[in-house]
């Protein structure tokens, strides 16, 4: 850490230790170079990162925190020297001239809610646990490939109740053959399938048809990992189902829920997402423009010259973007304003993906009118403008 005055000056540098003994022995520095009625906000703290017990107590404090992003302080490191050096006693220098000189150009850490803190969280691991499974049923899929092909022709959904409870019954070729109807129907029964004769049949037979295989020592090998793998996807599943209850019931308690839910093609989950990335600081956003900018969806623009290129932004948050995507998605068939603009776009030969970008683009801009007015999405003004300019 240094410390350093308005001139640039340095104060004094000290190497902080973690947890509370680091913010005493911060509080007491910045005490010695400080009048007695300073306010905290004077004080200015550049930190590479805007999560963890560090910031929330820097905030709490008072001061100003800014989020100094790596490859700005990176970009700093080099106005300052071009020997290529890096040390924490010169990154912590860099840190404190980039917030002296240009705290106006940098990112003063939002001072979110608690709740909104706490739907990020579960959000955030809610969304891990689906990414866990889908990779643990990719595994799986591979694993069938390898030795038992027939699986994967008789379950097209490997994370069906059914295509699990079976597989963890009967993981090789030999077992699954000798799955009676009784079995496979109970299990179709329980996963509350339609057809369910029908289906059987289907099952039965794929099973039971002859498959090239492998060796007995292998397949029994392969066996045993796919039992693994069902155990390891049918916890992810049961611990998905379970947060995700606690994602509606945080995101439910939180004031802008209903706003968030009225926009077209937000629900409970992809709300919560939304809200989570965005945080609920109201003077984090100065704009639409702003909320968009940090969204990943406006569009960048780089001009050299006689050169000027238009581009989609390629640095962004990526669960925030993910979300606004699958809801602008979703609201082509929620929203008969946002199908039109969606047609119209395509039609001037704009692409599917640019086309849903700049949809999700204006599907911002509407929520940040909406949270900033306190009114829920009304689907006639949101669109009348874009109606008018086609009509």
């Amino acid at each position: 850490m240094e410390i350093q005055d308005q001139t640039g000056r340095r104060l004094g540098k000290a190497r902080l230790p973690e947890g509370v003994e680091g913010i005493a022995r911060l509080h007491g520095l910045l005490a010695r170079f400080l009048p007695e009625d300073a306010d905290p906000s004077q004080v200015l703290i550049g930190i590479e990162t805007d999560r963890g017990p560090w910031p929330v107590a820097l905030v709490a404090a008072g001061y100003r925190v800014f989020a100094v992003n790596p490859r700005q302080s990176a970009r700093a490191r080099d106005r300052l020297g071009v020997s290529g050096a890096k040390s924490d006693a010169g990154d912590a220098h860099v840190l404190a001239d980039l917030v002296r000189t240009d705290a106006h150009q940098l990112r003063e850490i939002a001072g979110d809610s608690d709740l909104a803190d706490g739907v990020q969280g579960l959000t955030r691991a809610h969304q891990a646990l689906i990414w866990d499974k889908t990779r643990h049923v990719l595994r799986l899929q591979a694993t069938l490939r390898d030795y038992f092909p027939a699986a994967l022709e008789a379950f097209g959904d490997l994370t069906a109740p059914e295509a699990l409870e079976l597989l963890g019954k009967a993981p090789d070729p030999d077992h699954a053959a000798r799955l009676s109807r009784k079995q496979i129907s109970a299990a179709l029964t329980r996963a509350r399938r339609r057809d369910i004769e029908k289906r059987t049949s289907t099952i039965q037979a794929v099973l039971r048809a002859e498959h090239l295989g492998r060796g007995p020592i292998l397949t029994a090998a392969s066996a045993a990992i796919t039992r693994s793998q069902i155990a390891v996807i049918t916890t992810l599943t049961e611990q998905i189902t379970q947060l995700e209850a606690e994602v509606k019931a945080s995101f439910g308690r939180h004031p802008d829920a209903e706003i968030y839910e009225s926009q077209p093609g937000l629900g409970q989950i992809l709300g919560a997402r939304v809200l989570a990335e965005f945080g609920d600081d109201p003077h984090r956003y100065t704009s639409a423009k702003a909320r968009k900018n940090y969204a990943g969806t406006s569009p960048l623009t780089i001009a050299s010259g006689r050169k000027t290129l238009v581009r989609a932004r390629f640095v962004h948050n990526d669960r925030l973007l993910d979300a606004l995507t699958r809801q602008a998605q979703s609201a082509l068939r929620a929203s008969p304003g946002a199908r039109t603009y969606y047609d119209t776009l395509r039609t001037r030969g704009v692409g599917h993906q640019a086309a849903l970008r700049q949809l999700a683009n204006r599907l911002v801009g509407l929520l940040h009118g909406c949270l900033k007015t306190h009114t829920h999405y009304n689907e006639t003004t949101a669109w009348a403008h874009h109606t008018t300019t086609a009509a």
